[in-house]
C-alpha cells in the first residue's frame, strides 16, 4: 500500500511541475497585457482561494454581502458549479439547485430581492448581463473567481484554511494548490479561515511569517460560530431540538457533502449524543440509492431519540430532492454557520474592505 502511494506521488510530481509552468505562463500573459483584463465601472470584489475546496468561500462571500448590503446594491456572480444549465442564468423564485448550483441557490434564498444572484462560466459576460438586468447594481461580488483573471478586481480576497497551510502544500495533482503560493501577491486581503479554539499567540506569529505578505496586504483570521438547528422541512417538524439537550441515549446521523467536513463533525462530537457520519463528495448529488442507504442507516441507529444533522449547503440539495424519505422529514435539521473574525486580526475586516473600495473609487475618479 505504502509502495503504491509512493509510486503514485512519483508519477504525479512531474505532472505537477508541468502544470506549474502552464499556470506561470498564463499569469505572465495577464501581467504583461497579452491576455486582456476587463475593468468595469462598478467595483468588483473577488472571494477565492489558491487551494482546492474547503476554505469557506460561500460563508465568507455571505459575510461580505451581509456587511455591505446597506451601503451598496449588490450583485453576486458565481460559476454555478455542478449545475445542469449552461451560459448566463439569473436566479429567480423558480430556480432550483440544478439550475444555478447549490451555493448560489443558498445565497439567493438567504437574501431574496436584496441581492441579484446569477451564474455564468464567463465572469465578464455575466457581469455585463447583470448590469443590463439591474442597472442599480453598484458592487459585484464574484464567488470563487481568483483564478478568473479576465475580470480586473477592485479587491481580491483570498482564503486559506488554517489546518491546511498553503505554504506546506504543492501544485495539482501532486498537492492541492491551483496556483503557486506566490500567487497570494495578487491578493489585497488574505483570510486564514476555520481557526480552531486552541490557537496560541505564537501560532499566529508563525503563520504570519510563513505567509510573508507585503506590508500593503491585510491579514485576517476567522472562525465559524454555529447557530441553532433549523429544520430542512419546516412544514413536517413538530419541534426543533437543541444540541445541549441531547444525552448519551440519543443518536445523530451526520450527512455531509462538503469538501472538508472535519470542523463540522468535530463540533457535533462536543455534545453528548452518539454520532455516526455519512460522508459524500463535495456538491454530491443525492440519488435514490443514497436515500435508501440513509434511511437504512438511520433505522439502525440506537437510542431513544434519533436525528439527522447536515450542513446548510447539503440542506439545499436535500430539501429539493424528490427521493428524500417522507419518514425522515421530521427529524432532519441543518446547522447554520456564521463567520467571526478573531481579535488577532490586523484591524476590522469590514472597515478595511470599505477603505479599499473608497481608495479604488478615488483612483478611478
Amino acid at each position: 500500500m505504502a509502495r503504491n502511494k509512493l509510486l503514485s506521488k512519483l508519477l504525479l510530481f512531474p505532472i505537477s511541475r508541468i502544470y506549474g509552468m502552464v499556470v506561470a505562463v498564463r499569469n505572465k500573459m495577464f501581467d504583461s497585457g497579452i491576455l486582456k483584463q476587463h475593468e468595469f465601472d462598478v467595483p468588483v470584489i473577488t472571494v477565492g482561494n489558491i487551494a482546492m475546496g474547503g476554505t469557506g468561500k460561500t460563508p465568507h462571500t455571505e459575510y461580505v454581502v451581509d456587511s455591505l448590503r446597506d451601503d451598496y446594491t449588490i450583485g453576486v456572480l458565481s460559476r454555478g458549479y455542478k449545475r445542469k444549465t449552461k451560459g448566463f442564468v439569473l436566479a429567480t423564485k423558480r430556480s432550483r439547485p440544478e439550475d444555478i448550483g447549490d451555493e448560489p441557490y443558498q445565497i439567493y434564498h438567504k437574501y431574496g430581492k436584496e441581492v441579484t444572484v446569477a451564474v455564468c462560466e464567463s465572469r465578464v459576460e455575466g457581469i455585463k448581463r447583470m448590469l443590463e438586468i439591474n442597472p442599480r447594481i453598484n458592487l459585484v461580488v464574484l464567488d470563487d473567481a481568483f483564478q478568473h483573471r479576465y475580470v480586473k478586481p477592485s479587491i481580491s480576497i483570498v482564503l486559506t484554511e488554517y489546518n491546511r497551510p498553503v505554504f506546506y502544500d504543492d501544485l495539482l495533482p501532486y498537492g492541492r494548490l491551483r496556483e503557486p503560493v506566490n500567487a497570494l501577491n495578487r491578493a489585497d486581503v488574505v483570510i486564514v479561515t476555520k481557526c480552531p479554539d486552541e490557537v496560541k499567540p505564537m501560532d499566529f506569529r508563525i503563520y504570519k511569517e510563513a505567509l510573508n505578505l507585503y506590508p500593503y496586504q491585510k491579514l485576517f483570521y476567522s472562525t465559524y460560530a454555529y447557530g441553532h438547528l433549523v429544520s430542512v422541512f419546516p412544514e413536517s417538524v413538530q419541534y426543533i431540538p437543541y444540541l445541549d439537550w441531547l444525552t448519551p441515549d440519543d443518536s445523530i446521523l451526520v450527512l455531509t457533502g462538503v469538501a472538508n467536513p472535519r470542523p463540522f463533525v468535530r463540533h457535533l462530537r462536543k455534545f453528548k449524543a452518539r454520532v455516526k457520519v455519512r460522508r459524500y463528495n463535495d456538491h454530491h448529488n443525492y440519488t435514490h440509492g443514497d436515500m435508501e442507504s440513509i434511511l437504512k442507516k438511520f433505522n439502525e441507529l440506537p437510542g431513544n431519540r434519533k436525528f439527522i444533522i447536515t450542513t446548510e449547503k447539503d440542506a439545499v440539495r436535500l430539501s429539493n430532492n424528490p427521493y428524500f424519505p417522507h419518514k425522515l422529514k421530521s427529524c432532519i435539521f441543518y446547522l447554520p454557520i456564521k463567520v467571526e473574525f478573531l481579535p488577532q486580526c490586523e484591524g476590522d475586516f469590514v472597515q478595511a474592505v470599505k477603505t479599499l473600495l473608497r481608495n479604488n473609487a478615488t483612483l478611478k475618479a
